[in-house]
């Protein structure tokens, strides 16, 4: 399992965060996407800008930047490359299609940053929250601990592991239960408790995706005056309150052991499909186009299959979850680690298909 920050970095993080971080309803007639130069070694950039009528000029990150092109309907190429090659054209067809279908936007920004470019009805439910809803109650869950966490420009996640609910495998192969808590501020998924097994001679992460529970970000239309700061009105800080009981209850039901059986059931069943093509590069190649492997990662993988030495299905997950720990990014890994469960509990037929590549 990849490690991030520690519980108090992550904590002290939110919490600076929540203090300054900033949220704007304006129409796309008053927004403009403008281009500044800044200076990068001997090197002059253009960097494009977003303006709000009456506030400050915003960075954009590459969150926003995609969601800008998706809501526009400028295909992600060709607006990466307009802002590659051509950031005046991007600038310009930007702001001509803020100004030919005017529609009301919610902008989120961080530390001069727009970080999120999102409908004016998304539901705001911030990492503050969800942090404060469910680390008092794993501290006081019986053998649970937060053994990584992170803070990306997408997500917050937290994964905590329950050495007292523990079985092996195989024999010598102990794994513990665990979930995973993951909510997005930027529009890129719901809040979202799942459950994780942890494996303890590699310290490796697997999460069963399918069995998570989720609470999307959309409700009503968020009030405030166009181009003004919104806050939170009192009929949605109620309702907040009862989706964090909720999440609480959500948090308690995932991580019990019955859940963690069903998964661990399914791990034995994957120590049983052997790899049997004699051709293994074959194998995992194939595997990785199934699965959405980079070419890089599948390379990783084969690496760490033979080095483990299990050449089963439960050998093949494993080497993913292994991976995992190698990517720079803490986003892909987790996606990894969930990957890598996809990939343990494929259906007869395509173990089959893929051992007859």
């Amino acid at each position: 399992m990849k490690t991030g920050k520690s519980l108090q970095e992550l904590a002290i993080e939110i919490e600076r965060q929540n203090e300054v971080k900033r949220d704007y309803i304006a129409n796309t007639s008053q927004m403009e996407m403008r281009i500044t130069s800044v200076v990068d070694g001997e090197k002059e950039k253009h960097v494009p800008i977003l303006a709000i009528a009456g506030k400050p000029d915003f960075e954009i990150n590459g969150v926003a930047h995609d969601q800008i092109g998706d809501k526009l309907g400028i295909p992600a190429r060709y607006y990466d490359r307009m802002m590659e090659e051509q950031p005046h054209l991007l600038a310009e067809n930007v702001n001509t299609w803020f100004q030919h279908k005017p529609q009301p936007r919610m902008v989120r920004t961080l530390d001069g940053t727009a970080r999120a470019f999102l409908s004016d009805r998304y539901r705001r439910i911030d990492n503050y929250e969800i942090a404060q809803a469910v680390l008092p109650m794993i501290a006081k869950m019986e053998g649970a601990k937060v053994e990584s966490c992170e803070l990306t420009e997408r997500r917050m996640y937290l994964k905590v592991v329950n050495d007292r609910i523990t079985t092996e495998v195989a024999k010598g192969d102990v794994v513990q239960s665990g979930i995973l808590i993951t909510n997005s501020e930027t529009g890129q998924g719901s809040v979202t408790v799942m459950p994780l097994v942890y494996r303890l001679v590699c310290k490796n992460g697997m999460i069963a995706a399918d069995s998570g529970k989720k609470k999307y970000h959309s409700g009503r239309t968020n009030e405030g005056d166009e181009g003004y700061e919104i806050y939170r009105n009192e009929t949605i800080i109620q309702e907040d309150k009862a989706f964090i009981m909720k999440l609480q209850d959500i948090v308690r039901a995932t991580a019990d052991s019955v859940q963690f059986e069903r998964i661990v059931s399914q791990m034995k069943i994957a120590t049983e499909a052997k790899i049997t093509h004699s051709d293994i590069p074959a194998v995992v190649e194939l595997a990785s186009k199934n699965y959405d492997l980079y070419e890089s990662e599948g390379r990783g993988v084969l690496e760490h299959l033979i080095r483990g030495n299990d050449l089963s299905l439960y050998g093949l997950a494993n080497a993913v979850t292994r991976h995992a720990q190698d990517v720079h990014s803490y986003d892909r890994s987790t996606e990894l680690e969930m990957t890598a469960w996809r990939m343990l509990s494929m259906t007869r037929n395509e173990w089959h298909k893929l051992n007859a590549a």
